[in-house]
């Protein structure tokens, strides 16, 4: 009998033990379970949060947004003898050739007279980062600044130095442009070789007729403020030649946000000895640019 009983008990007990093997095994599961969980939420909580994209997300057509008739006017003299047909076709422009319109975008403008041939062009770059968890849309929009205005040979803007600074330094007299002296000569005008009793005698080097006879002040290439984000103006006159004129090129980069925006604008006179002035050709392209800049900002 007792034997029987053994025997009878031996299976219950086993199955029992079984039971709470299984349990115990499936509570230490659930543990790990539950502490993977949480060590992966903590892990994926770490992570930086992708920049949000640049406020651009299109750019407006360039020959339109460029349609301002009184600045475009003055910036591009109307030829003689246009029919009303060829002025509004040289006012229009012709846009460049795109293959990403949300991209890059450009249109251009030519005016010829007999005296001078003057250029100019706009164009808008939108850029994009294509991994905003390390660097946003206008973080990169910075980049591609910073490396046109180092092409561009200029100082990165700095601390900001009072105006009597570069006034007191008697060596030199006109620091409009210390970073760039090249792009900012003394014309030969200035500073006649010899000194004549008779002021209107016309002398070499002196400017052809209907120019000032006296030196125009040459502005020189430098960092904008009040200009978008930030800018800058690039001022390059070509060498003077014997039969060649000297021709002018402004050249204006602002960012805005995550838009690049180039207004280059240049003046070729046809008569050798003409300097196009440095003060009116910066003005007329910085008017165009500031007109482009609040255009953006609508």
């Amino acid at each position: 009998m007792q034997r029987t009983a053994v025997r009878r008990v031996l299976p219950g007990l086993a199955m029992l033990t079984a039971l709470a093997a299984g349990a115990a095994g499936l509570t230490g599961c659930s543990g790990a379970s539950d502490g993977g969980s949480t060590s992966d939420s903590k892990a994926g909580g770490s992570s930086a949060a992708p920049a949000q994209p640049g406020k651009y997300r299109s750019l407006p057509a360039p020959c339109r947004a460029a349609a301002d008739s009184k600045k475009l006017k003055a910036m591009l003299p109307e030829p003689d003898g246009l029919t009303p047909e060829q002025r509004d076709q040289l006012y229009a422009g012709v846009a460049d050739a795109s293959y990403d319109g949300d991209r890059h975008v450009g249109c251009r403008w030519t005016s010829q007279t007999p005296e001078e041939t003057r250029l100019l062009s706009v164009g808008f770059e939108r850029v994009v980062s294509y991994d905003r968890g390390a660097a946003s849309d206008d973080d990169k929009a910075k980049q591609v600044y910073v490396r046109l205005l180092t092409d561009a040979h200029l100082p990165f803007p700095g601390p900001a130095t009072t105006p009597g600074q570069g006034a007191a330094n008697p060596a030199n007299p006109n620091p409009a442009n210390p970073a760039n002296p090249a792009a900012s000569p003394s014309p030969p005008a200035a500073s006649p070789a010899s000194g004549s009793p008779s002021p209107g005698a016309p002398a070499a080097g002196t400017p052809a007729p209907g120019t000032s006879p006296s030196a125009q002040p040459e502005l020189g290439s430098r960092v904008l403020e009040g200009l978008g984000t930030e800018a800058f103006l690039d001022d390059k006159l070509s060498a003077a030649g014997a039969t060649a004129a000297q021709s002018r090129t402004v050249r204006i980069v602002f960012r805005t946000s995550n838009v690049i925006v180039k207004v280059e604008y240049s003046v070729q006179p046809t008569l050798p000895g003409t300097i196009p002035p440095s003060g009116e050709t910066q003005d007329r392209a910085r008017q165009l640019a500031q007109a482009l800049a609040e255009r953006f900002n609508e």
